[in-house]
């Protein structure tokens, strides 16, 4: 048989290696519909092809960038459409970009609270603690 016509074959562990992402996630991706189902030897173990690990490149990276599973599904379909239009990647980037700003906004917010109950507490031997105070209070 001729090798080179063959399409590299990975096992579970090499893809994951390959894309960055652990073997459970390669399976819980498989299993949420994000990665196609893998091909199988005849002892049923799992076997991931090239464009399988590109797949799973592509949700590493859209996870790193904050994506949500179901954001990268749908970038995932944009990017095997040859006839989208790149309006719609930009406009899913942007409404990820402004819900960013918003979570951003929310962990300033809880800094601010923090450090003003960080300061106003003595931090020395006395038992009262306005940092206790506050999480006791709401």
């Amino acid at each position: 048989m001729d090798t080179t016509a063959r399409e590299t074959s990975f096992n579970i562990g090499e893809a994951a290696r390959a894309s960055g992402v652990t073997a459970k996630m390669v399976r819980h991706y498989e299993s949420i519909g994000l990665l196609p189902p893998a091909r199988r030897t005849e002892a049923g173990y799992r076997q991931y092809g090239m464009d399988d690990v590109r797949i799973l490149q592509f949700i590493h990276r859209g996870r790193a960038l904050g994506f949500s599973l179901d954001q990268i599904g749908g970038l995932l379909a944009l990017w095997r459409d040859k006839d989208r239009a790149s309006a719609d990647v930009r406009r899913l980037a942007l409404e990820h970009i402004d819900e960013l700003d918003r979570k951003i906004a929310e962990l300033e917010a809880m800094k601010r609270t923090l450090a003003a109950l960080a300061s106003s507490c003595h931090g020395d031997e006395r038992s009262d603690c306005p940092i206790l105070d506050d999480l006791a209070a709401h």
